[in-house]
């Protein structure tokens, strides 16, 4: 496996790409980890590669406070594939990172214990050191695991620029879910709004042809779509087409 070599100094175009991270823009949540690979493995020394995963917390059921995985994101397809490792067994670093809140580092594979299967898996990817630090926002949990191909490649002091990272993501996944959640209803009440206007008009057209007030017409609109099946905007949006008394008994 070859990775790109990470830069000893953060550049100015790196600082600018790292603060705009929070910023929300038109990508979508997976893109926006994606980033936070990316620049791990350009701004991070020693770091070879990257991995990012966003979690959940369940308050609900069985899972109740359970953190669930959701989506993911790697720098290189043989990292993704240490994510898969990890997630069809249910356990590995990023678990224990979530599950304890805490930082998770190894500084050599090769005598690393805790997790053998996982530790195989990296070992046969080059991977020879790794941290995955966690960062909590609500109920969602993001997780940036940092990869070297060297013993020790990860100097602690590099940590701090991870934590940034990985807060900054945080930070972008979560304004990326909100403004989502905002602009999905932003167009259910322009929906409600522009039914509410067709509904009234039709309401209108009926009290004229009808010679009756506005709670007649309304009960009149109701019975047509009962009668005939149909959404009550779609027989308002008849009615106001065609400025008539719908035919029917």
């Amino acid at each position: 496996m070859s990775y790109a070599e990470a830069p000893s100094v953060i550049t100015n175009e790196l600082a600018v790409e790292i603060a705009r991270l929070g910023v929300v823009r038109d990508s979508s949540e997976v893109g926006t980890l994606r980033r936070v690979t990316d620049l791990a493995a350009r701004a991070v020394l020693g770091c070879a590669g990257a991995t990012t995963v966003r979690w959940t917390l369940s308050r609900h059921g069985a899972a109740h406070n359970a953190v669930k995985p959701r989506m993911a994101a790697a720098s290189h397809p043989d990292l993704a594939e240490l994510i898969d490792v990890q997630l069809d067994r249910g356990e590995g670093p990023i678990f224990d990172a979530v599950s304890g809140r805490v930082p998770v580092s190894c500084e050599d594979t090769l005598s690393e214990t805790r997790w053998p299967v996982h530790t195989a898996a990296m070992l046969r990817r080059g991977v020879r050191c790794f941290t995955t630090t966690v960062h909590e926002t609500g109920d969602m949990f993001v997780t940036l695991s940092l990869y070297g191909v060297m013993p020790g490649a990860l100097d602690p002091g590099q940590f701090a620029m991870a934590e940034l990272l990985v807060a900054q993501g945080g930070a972008a996944v979560s304004n990326t879910r909100e403004y989502d959640d905002a602009q999905r209803t932003a167009v259910q009440l322009r929906q409600a709004v522009a039914a509410r206007a067709v509904v009234d008009q039709a309401k209108g057209i009926l009290m004229h042809a009808m010679g009756c007030d506005a709670d007649t017409a309304f009960a009149e609109l109701r019975r047509i779509s009962q009668t005939r099946h149909m959404k009550l905007t779609s027989i308002a949006q008849r009615i106001v087409a065609r400025n008539e008394l719908p035919d029917i008994p």
